[in-house]
């Protein structure tokens, strides 16, 4: 079912409304939830995605996206897709911004994402009604609206003119913080990044640089909270401390005996990347360990 919100509509994104050229009205898919538009974070990227950044996207948003705050991106190939896949794999929501009217799916073979993206409490937003083809132009105009929906962007892997260079450019303008990933020198999809940093983006060295940012910005702590189903996957406001996790304790364990990174720790539990990133998360953000060079380690 589509849905359309016109801008004078209290329920219109108060983020967005800020911008001088914000949409009259937002056409959507999926179930409109104010919340979701509280603290939102635009992750964009090349379309020509390398191993490098897709493993880089996947670490950073399954983080980020399991502490309560919403990916926004615009459904892309490449680092858009990584980025809404990985929020929906971590248990958090999402946004797609779509350069195209409402009712279509572009591009169409990511059909399945999209359908996931809607059943898992996220959105669909476009500012073009039914089956509006994409053209040139509206590509940018997409762009600003995930830039206008975030209080902050994260570009991750981005050419000399990659399009993230223009949500990075709206960012800028409409005054939102804006981070970026470093990327090796010699990659072409580093030029980008190079450039923004020149230019004053933040370098992120982890995911906590980014949940720093939000929490220093909404005045309350984050944590873990276990959902329904059981696992730790999301941060919420609290002034209460809390027990640790099962699961939360045998990493401490783990890591009391060495530092180890993500990915091992996740072969030893049995779990992925992301969920093992997120409990690491709560832990470092609890200030029980610290990251160095991507090792976990017990603060002593």
């Amino acid at each position: 079912m589509t849905t359309i919100i016109q801008r004078e509509n209290k329920k219109y994104p108060k983020l967005l409304a800020q911008i001088g050229d914000a949409p009259k009205q937002l056409y959507y898919k999926g179930t409109w939830d104010a919340t979701i538009f509280e603290h939102c974070l635009a992750v964009v990227g090349t379309r020509k995605m390398t191993t490098y950044g897709k493993r880089m996207t996947e670490q950073l948003v399954g983080e980020i996206a399991s502490a309560g705050i919403t990916i926004v991106s615009g459904f892309m190939y490449g680092i858009d897709a990584a980025a809404h896949k990985a929020a929906l794999r971590a248990g958090g929501r999402t946004i797609a911004v779509m350069p195209c009217g409402i009712d279509m799916i572009h591009p169409s073979d990511q059909a399945d994402l999209y359908k996931e993206i809607v059943d898992m409490g996220g959105l669909v937003l476009s500012e073009y009604e039914g089956n509006f083809q994409p053209l040139l132009w509206t590509y940018p105009k997409r762009n600003r609206i995930v830039a206008g929906l975030s209080q902050a962007t994260l570009v991750v892997e981005a050419g000399e003119k990659s399009g993230s260079l223009i949500t990075a450019h709206f960012a800028k303008k409409y005054r939102r913080k804006l981070f970026v990933v470093p990327g090796p020198l010699t990659s072409s999809v580093s030029v980008g990044i190079m450039q923004l940093i020149k230019e004053g983006a933040e370098v992120v060295g982890g995911a906590k640089d980014v949940l720093d940012f939000y929490r220093s910005n909404l005045g309350f702590s984050l944590r873990f909270i276990p959902p329904a189903g059981g696992s730790p996957t999301r941060l919420q406001k609290t002034q209460d401390p809390r027990s640790l996790s099962t699961l939360e304790e045998k990493v401490l364990e783990e890591l009391r005996a060495e530092p180890k990174e993500v990915d091992e720790l996740a072969r030893l539990f049995g779990a992925s990347a992301a969920h093992i990133g997120s409990v690491l998360s709560f832990l470092e953000l609890s200030g029980a360990i610290t990251n160095e060079n991507g090792k976990y380690g017990i603060i002593s």
